[in-house]
């Protein structure tokens, strides 16, 4: 396995295997993840890109992420925003890398292969916390959440719905 730093390009480039490898990990039909192309593509042009893949050695994605600075006018940061006090707001979305993504196909899943993309991706990351969303689970059965809580992630917000998606989600942060 051979995990690599992506450039903006790459990220484009591969974004039909992304968005697989996001299905698979999400739990979503192929055809909602395929609608999510011009999303990773657009991001893919943000300030602060970061992007990481794990493939294997024959080229196959295995797990991925990615994330960004974000800032007040994007989508996910404002949706996020609302959810939080103003004081909150200051404290963990006024300078931060948004992690958009981070996806390991099951079948490679209990390996590290997420713990190695999450370090790898935020070890330089620009901004001073990082915050993300992960769908609501038993922290303890479900992998991501143990990553997340072994790696310094707290609560932000529980139980939200973003629209167009029916499951609850956490938002959760840390210092960087």
């Amino acid at each position: 396995m051979t995990l690599t730093h992506w450039t903006p390009e790459d990220l484009s480039s591969r974004v039909d295997e992304v968005l697989s490898v996001y299905a698979e990990a999400m739990g979503y039909p192929a055809e909602v993840a395929r609608m999510r192309q011009g999303f990773v593509v657009s991001h893919s042009q943000r300030e602060g890109l970061r992007a990481v893949a794990v493939t294997a050695a024959d080229d196959r994605l295995l797990g991925f992420g990615y994330g960004y600075l974000g800032g007040p006018g994007q989508w996910w940061h404002d949706q996020v925003g609302e959810w939080l006090t103003p004081e909150e707001y200051r404290r963990w979305m006024s300078d931060v890398f948004e992690l958009v993504e981070l996806q390991v196909r099951p079948e490679a899943q209990g390996r590290g292969l997420g713990a190695r993309l999450l370090a790898e991706l935020l070890g330089d990351a620009p901004g001073s916390t990082v915050v993300l969303s992960t769908p609501e689970a038993d922290e303890s059965k479900s992998r991501a959440w143990r990553l997340y809580r072994r790696t310094g992630f707290v609560d932000l917000a529980r139980h939200r719905l973003f629209p167009g998606d029916d499951r609850p989600f956490a938002i959760l942060g840390r210092d960087l």
